[in-house]
């Protein structure tokens, strides 16, 4: 396998920015793609060792590309996460004023960030999207668009000035982002670990998410992301995407898992991997019964009552 990483490009998105935080960035080859599903594409092909891409926002939850393409097609793997801090910067070619600017462009994602600024400083502008936001600024280099949303380092990467800086409608905003691979046997949990599965409902019911999502929470499992894709068989079919505290490893998450195994027509594992930010100390202690000490002796007391020693 290639000592590469592929990832959202082209060079100057918060994606590389994000990559080149992850101390093993230094030791690969960084492969800029044009899109998500090219990068993990590259990694089904077998062409890069593994793909960096965004997969969530604090604005808008999850991102729709990245969270289909992990759905659909031959399995892949998460194998660590990076949160970033995003700020905007309005991109122009040297010499344009606001005044100026009729059209603008982002990645979709960047939109509901800038929203309201746009409302308030350029509520006439034309937006269109492009493939990234660096991508936006190499298009407003070449003349295509007047201004691009991107990140301040991509000014001077691509001959453009930086006419307003630290734009953004939510105070505190990070995108997540994955570093994505082939299926293999997941890291040692860390103590503080994330799950992240994809489940499909064997049928549409009253209470039949509710019904799933008991799994985890009798076994004291918590949440952390919970979005339903549609599965492109008609109106209202959904699959959903969870992301649960924990490692598949851990008594507690396995046993949830196989629960929903026995349940679910369909269970895509994407990954047990740490959790960015947080440390063991950090976790909350888990509730009275879900430990795993705790599960090995009821199934100890469950053994002795089938040999009848209780």
């Amino acid at each position: 396998m290639p000592a590469s990483y592929a990832y959202l490009g082209p060079e100057g998105t918060f994606t590389e920015v994000a990559l080149r935080t992850l101390p093993e960035a230094a030791t690969r080859e960084l492969v800029p793609m044009v899109s998500v599903p090219a990068a993990l594409d590259a990694v089904r092909g077998g062409e890069v060792e593994a793909a960096f891409v965004p997969i969530e926002n604090s604005v808008e939850g999850g991102i729709t590309t990245t969270l289909d393409e992990l759905v659909a097609g031959r399995p892949l793997m998460i194998y660590r996460e990076v949160l970033l801090d995003i700020t905007f910067a309005l991109l122009v070619r040297p010499g344009t004023k606001l005044d100026a600017i009729k059209t603008v462009t982002a990645h979709p994602a960047a939109q509901p960030q800038v929203r309201n600024w746009l409302k308030a400083h350029l509520p006439d502008v034309t937006w269109e999207s492009s493939a990234s936001n660096a991508d936006g600024a190499r298009l407003v280099r070449e003349g295509r668009y007047d201004a691009a949303f991107a990140g301040e380092f991509a000014a001077a990467r691509y001959g453009l000035e930086p006419l307003v800086t630290e734009i953004h409608d939510a105070e505190n905003a990070q995108t997540r982002f994955v570093l994505v691979g082939r299926p293999a046997r997941p890291a040692a949990p860390t103590g503080a670990d994330k799950t992240s599965v994809v489940i499909w409902q064997r049928e549409d019911h009253p209470g039949a998410l509710m019904e799933l999502l008991q799994q985890f929470a009798i076994r004291g499992v918590n949440l952390m992301l919970l979005q339903s894709r549609p599965t492109g068989k008609g109106i209202g079919d959904y699959c959903f995407a969870i992301d649960a505290e924990g490692h598949i490893s851990e008594r507690r998450v396995a046993e949830a898992l196989m629960g929903l195994k026995r349940a679910c027509p369909e269970v895509r594992y994407l990954g047990s991997y740490p959790r960015a930010g947080v440390a063991a100390e950090d976790v909350r202690p888990l509730r009275t019964g879900t430990s795993d000490g705790e599960f090995v002796t009821a199934s100890d007391w469950l053994a002795r009552c089938q040999d009848g020693r209780f």
